[in-house]
């Protein structure tokens, strides 16, 4: 590829990455969401995780819409392009949200109502995972699609590191104090539904590529893509990871409240550092696999680890000598992105097996060992889900979009693995129900190392 046409693609990524921003936000709105409701509607753990079920669950449903249509009458991002795919969904995600504003404001507000708005939310977010994460890997060379996609979603982590700050401000303090029920969300999520409309305008007059691929419909295999194992066993391994990630950030606000005796605004503001932490990983992880030169490379980690811990800090008011802790695990994730030698399926496993024993030193531990350790997690799940999925879409050709879709819809775990946690929450403890997401990493641990080989390159890198 020459070097204009890489310029020339730095408009459409630039959009992108703002883009990933703000579902990455509002995504990580259901973690505030998830203990406000629990409080208005006296729900139960497992009850109140059914918010990120129904979420989640749109993912499954429409990525296997997508997927059928896909193998009957041919992809429809080749009939209708990836910008009005785009489009559609940042459409029907600013309708989800004006739904929330409606059913907040009603003097009854049902539970099941805001269940369906989540869904409905989930719908338009499919909409966007299905076209812009292949989009934004196939923006450039092949080698270089796993940092590119890193920094997109280093910017969805940004927005996921903001909300609970921003978000947990507006709805537990500056409208939670002064309304009653569920009106607290009514502006959060009206201002939400207005960027997103902006959005979808500005998506509607920018220029976003369409990245044609090998072949056709008309010699379209309607299975074409599971033919491929790296496919298969990366759709478990986003179920997975998706899984892993959302049930440890929807359940962390109830462990400091319930374990650790916070209170919730203190509690949501910590949760920064969680997801504050897949920022971090992000952002090292897109330049450690970029073609830098070494010394440069770590330089730049260096500085931008730093640099974005130092906004986490600033933003969340802890007192430094309490994020000690936080400062080791962020040392020792530069070492392991050095020791993975910017391989990623290498950094996968290696990331996963470090997730393993954090978790399983958190339930043995009490304290500021065990919450430290449980949001440190988030350093290591940063890389995983652009890996994993430019690692399953690896060498599909003309079954990309398809593949995507099939990689989109396992995000199913994300709606599966809360609930069981929450259950395992009201039956033994909030502490001890983190270890569901353990079985989640040693399956990503698995896929890094043996699972992702394609059939084109048995020596995956």
């Amino acid at each position: 590829m020459g070097e204009n046409n890489k310029v020339n693609y730095l408009v459409p990524l630039a959009t992108l990455t703002t883009l990933f921003f703000m579902w990455g936000f509002i995504t990580c709105m259901n973690d505030i969401l998830i203990p406000y409701l629990k409080g208005v509607f006296q729900l139960s753990h497992f009850q109140s995780n059914l918010v990120q079920f129904a979420f989640f669950a749109a993912y499954f449903i429409i990525s296997l819409i997508y997927f059928c249509i896909s193998a009957t009458v041919g992809d429809p991002i080749r009939k209708i392009g990836y910008k009005n795919m785009i489009g559609s969904g940042l459409m029907i995600s600013a309708t989800a949200c004006f739904l929330f504003f409606v059913e907040a404001k009603s003097e009854e507000p049902e539970f099941l109502i805001f269940l369906s708005a989540l869904f409905l939310l989930g719908t338009g977010f499919t909409f966007l995972q299905i076209a812009a994460n292949p989009l934004v890997a196939q923006l450039g060379s092949a080698e270089t699609s796993s940092s590119r996609l890193n920094l997109s979603q280093a910017f969805n982590s940004l927005g996921t590191t903001l909300a609970p700050v921003v978000g947990g401000y507006f709805v537990f303090k500056y409208f939670g104090e002064n309304a009653q029920g569920a009106s607290a969300v009514q502006i959060p999520y009206l201002i939400l539904a207005s960027v997103l409309f902006i959005l979808a305008g500005i998506i509607f007059f920018a220029e976003i590529p369409n990245i044609e691929t090998e072949g056709n419909d008309s010699d379209n295999d309607p299975i074409g893509a599971l033919k491929h194992p790296n496919l298969v066993f990366g759709m478990f391994g986003i179920f997975c990871y998706v899984g892993g990630e959302v049930t440890i950030g929807s359940n962390l606000v109830s462990l400091m409240k319930e374990v650790h005796g916070m209170a919730e605004l203190q509690a949501s503001s910590l949760l920064s550092f969680y997801w504050g932490g897949a920022m971090i990983g992000r952002f090292m992880g897109s330049i450690s696999m970029s073609g830098l030169e070494k010394t440069t490379k770590y330089g730049l980690m260096l500085l931008t680890g730093a640099a974005a811990f130092a906004l986490i800090y600033n933003i969340t008011g802890v007192e430094f000598k309490d994020t000690i802790y936080f400062i080791l695990f962020l040392t020792l994730n530069f070492v392991v992105f050095i020791m993975a030698k910017s391989i990623p399926s290498r950094t996968l496993g290696m990331f996963a097996i470090v997730n393993m024993a954090l978790i399983l030193i958190m339930l043995n531990t009490q304290g500021a060992a065990s919450l430290w350790t449980i949001l440190s997690v988030g350093l290591f799940n940063s890389i995983m889900f652009s890996n994993v999925f430019t690692l399953g879409i690896r060498n599909l050709g003309r079954y990309t979009s398809q593949g995507s879709s099939l990689l989109v819809m396992m995000i199913l775990g994300g709606a599966v693995v809360p609930p069981l946690q929450g259950l395992l929450a009201d039956v033994l403890n909030p502490q001890l129900a983190f270890a569901v997401p353990l079985a989640c990493y040693a399956y990503l641990a698995w896929y890094g190392f043996i699972g992702c080989k394609t059939k084109k390159n048995e020596q995956q890198n």
